[in-house]
């Protein structure tokens, strides 16, 4: 059985999944009303991956005994300027959601829990992957200019769906 106060740690972790979920589905309205259906379309995608991470996150918790309690998740900001200034945002909140998942680990690990300090590294590599998504990103974007952006909208926009 997890402890209680890992299941509090993992429910707040979900809820900031989720949250994380609504905050890139609504940058996708955002880019979309914009006119950039390609990075429109690849925010679109990632929402959906984040919400597949909140399940996974849940489907463990239930699977080691634990009670998933889903939260109100708040409101997500509606615009922001420019299209670097949504991936910059968007850098930024992997880079929180990373420092919550490392905090989930030293939790495990504190509470030789192996079984979730195991499940949550995996999500810690993953961080890592989507830190350096985002960041490749915003790198292109402050070295592409205008005509740069039209040509990262068209590539963007050929991510697979999950």
């Amino acid at each position: 059985m997890i402890t209680s106060k890992l299941q509090k740690i993992i429910n707040d972790q979900i809820t900031a999944e989720l949250w994380s979920s609504n905050l890139y589905l609504q940058m996708s309205y955002f880019l979309k009303h914009q006119g950039w259906d390609g990075f429109a379309h690849w925010m679109k995608v990632h929402s959906d991956e984040e919400r597949e991470h909140a399940t996974r996150m849940a489907d463990y918790l239930t699977d080691r005994g634990g009670q998933v309690k889903l939260q109100m998740v708040n409101l997500v900001p509606e615009g922001w300027g420019s299209v670097p200034e949504v991936f910059e945002h968007s850098l930024n909140q992997e880079k929180m959601v990373s420092k919550m998942i490392d905090k989930i680990v030293l939790h495990a690990i504190e509470e030789q829990d192996f079984a979730t300090e195991n499940f949550f590294r995996t999500f810690v590599d993953e961080q890592v992957e989507e830190e350096a998504l985002f960041s490749g990103i915003v790198d292109k974007m402050k070295n592409s200019g205008d005509t740069g952006l039209l040509f990262l909208d068209s590539v963007l926009a050929k991510r697979p769906s999950e």
